[in-house]
C-alpha cells in the first residue's frame, strides 16, 4: 500500500481528518510539523522524527503552519527540494507559495483579469491616507494571514492616522488597502474545486458583534447554490494557480462579483458543516489516484 504522509498541525482538525482518512485507504499514518523536520542538505534528506520524508509514496500539505507568515515560505522550500527529488506533493510547493502572500495572489489574480475589491499597496502613510480618504472605508490586510486575522477598518472619519500608524507598528511595512465593500446578505462565498473540477460552495455568513463573515469571529456555514457565472468566475480564478485543492473566497455585490483571494489549503470544514460532503474523503482518493497514475 501507499505511504502518503499529510503535512499539517498535529492534533488540529483538518490535519488529522486527512491523516485518519489515508489510514483507513492505506493502514498508512503520519502527521508531519515542519517545525521538527531536519533537513540534512548536503546527504540530501528531510527527517521527521525517524521518518525519512523520500521514502514516502507522497506528501499532502494540508497546513504548513499555524499561522501565515513568511516563514512558511522556508518551510515551503524544504518541501520544494523534495518535490525536485521526485516525491510527489500536493499541492505543488512552488505554486502554493503563489497564493501564501496576499500580494502575490492579489498579482496573480489581476493579471488574469479577475475582478476584485478596488486595492491599493504602498509603503507610504501619506499615499495611504490619502486612498482612505477616496475609499471612505478600507480594509488595512496583513500580507500574511488568514481567518482576517490582524485584519483592521480604516475609517476616514475616524481616527484613520492612529489606525495607519498603529497598523505599520504591528509589522505591515508594505500596507495592502482595498476598499471595503457591502456584501449582498452580509456573507460571502467559499467556492470549492478538488483537481480543478467544482465541488460545492458554502456561505460564511457574519454574526453581528464583528465586521466580518470569519467564522473566528462568529460567523457560520451555511449551503449555498451561485449561479453558474459565479462558479465559471470562481474556476477561472483557481485555474490560475493549479492547486489540487483549493477554495475561492468571493462576493455578491451590487456591482457584482468579485474575488477576494485564492486560499492555499482550501476548507474542509466548511464543506462539512453545510454541505455534508467529506473533503478528506476525496481528497485523500484524488491523490491516491495520482500517486498511483504516476502523476
Amino acid at each position: 500500500m501507499k505511504k502518503i504522509g499529510v503535512v499539517g498541525i498535529p492534533g488540529s482538525w483538518s490535519s488529522e481528518r486527512l491523516a485518519d482518512a489515508l489510514e483507513r485507504k492505506t493502514g498508512f499514518r503520519l502527521v508531519i510539523d515542519m517545525a521538527k523536520t531536519f533537513f540534512d542538505l548536503r546527504k540530501g534528506r528531510v527527517f521527521y522524527e525517524d521518518v525519512n520524508l523520500g521514502t514516502l509514496d507522497g506528501l499532502i500539505i494540508k497546513k504548513i503552519g499555524p499561522e501565515y507568515s513568511p516563514d512558511l515560505l522556508d518551510r515551503l522550500e524544504v518541501l520544494r527540494f523534495l518535490s525536485a527529488k521526485g516525491l510527489k506533493v500536493y499541492s505543488d510547493p512552488q505554486k502554493i507559495m503563489r497564493v501564501l502572500d496576499r500580494l502575490s495572489c492579489t498579482v496573480t489574480l489581476r493579471l488574469g483579469d479577475i475582478p476584485m475589491p478596488p486595492t491599493v499597496i504602498t509603503e507610504d502613510p501619506k499615499s495611504a491616507l490619502e486612498i482612505i480618504a477616496h475609499y471612505r472605508k478600507a480594509v488595512l490586510k496583513p500580507l500574511y494571514s488568514t481567518k482576517a486575522r490582524g485584519m483592521v477598518i480604516a475609517d476616514a472619519s475616524n481616527g484613520v492616522v492612529t489606525c495607519v500608524n498603529d497598523f505599520i507598528a504591528a509589522g505591515n511595512t508594505v500596507m495592502y488597502i482595498q476598499k471595503k465593500i457591502e456584501m449582498q446578505g452580509t456573507k460571502d462565498l467559499g467556492i470549492t474545486f478538488l483537481g480543478g473540477e467544482y465541488l460545492a460552495t458554502y456561505a460564511r455568513v457574519g454574526g453581528r458583534q464583528s465586521w466580518n463573515t470569519s467564522t473566528a469571529n462568529g460567523g457560520v456555514y451555511q449551503p449555498y447554490t451561485p449561479s453558474n457565472e459565479i462558479i465559471a468566475l470562481a474556476r477561472k480564478a483557481q485555474a490560475l494557480f493549479e492547486l489540487d485543492f483549493t477554495c475561492v473566497d468571493v462576493a455578491e455585490t451590487s456591482e457584482g462579483a468579485l474575488v477576494f483571494e485564492v486560499s492555499a489549503f482550501g476548507g474542509f470544514r466548511g464543506l462539512l458543516d453545510a454541505n455534508g460532503i467529506d473533503a478528506a474523503e476525496l481528497y485523500a482518493d484524488h491523490v491516491l489516484k495520482k500517486v498511483g497514475d504516476g502523476k
